[in-house]
């Protein structure tokens, strides 16, 4: 577990965008995503909205996939491995990198055919609680035809990231310029942001 750790802290400080390509196990990744799947299923995921609870708004021209946010109180076994390997990577985080994380918040994304993010940043005007955020894709047979790639922005450059399952996206949330293109095909991942209240 700590070598993908230390690959996502390595990769971030090389070049502010942390990747690592086995965050989580493949059997985990498809029971997180099978667990998606039926909550969709269910029509339990909500639109995803712009902001904080505090002001929220929604404009499917700036994004349009659905979420649903994972809580221990769920008792959901596969969301509370999750969980330990995100408790694990926090105290790594504090011991080794001085982060001062204090929680974290994290939900399922799901874009269907046509769905995108625009531009965007992940902190809030209004609240600066989020410092880092976090991507792990959940879909095995993606290939470059099936778009929704992760386009960073730094520096008058851009970097593409392909959702694959098993890879993990980490960045701090005030500083990287992000968008999630066009999918053609169903696009899931797990969300989230380390926080310092």
């Amino acid at each position: 577990m700590n070598d993908s750790f230390e690959d996502l802290i390595a990769s971030y400080i090389e070049n502010k965008i942390g990747i690592s390509e086995r965050f989580m196990s493949d059997a985990l990744a498809d029971n997180l995503k099978q667990n998606l799947i039926d909550l969709n299923g269910a029509s339990l995921l909500l639109t995803a909205g712009i902001g904080n609870s505090e002001k929220i708004s929604f404009n499917e021209k700036v994004r349009n996939d659905a979420i649903y946010w994972l809580d221990k109180k769920h008792n959901n076994v596969f969301e509370n491995e999750f969980f330990d390997i995100i408790d694990a990577f926090v105290l790594y985080l504090n011991e080794n990198c001085f982060a001062g994380i204090t929680g974290y918040e994290f939900h399922y994304s799901l874009y269907e055919k046509g769905d995108f993010y625009s531009k965007h940043l992940d902190q809030f005007k209004n609240n600066s609680s989020r410092k880092y955020s976090m991507i792990s894709y959940l879909n095995s047979n993606w290939k470059e035809s099936d778009g929704g790639e992760l386009l960073i922005h730094q520096n008058n450059s851009q970097q593409k990231i392909s959702p694959v399952q098993g890879k993990t996206v980490f960045f701090k949330s005030n500083e990287l310029v992000h968008e999630v293109l066009v999918t053609h095909s169903t696009r899931m991942s797990i969300t989230g942001w380390f926080k310092n209240d």
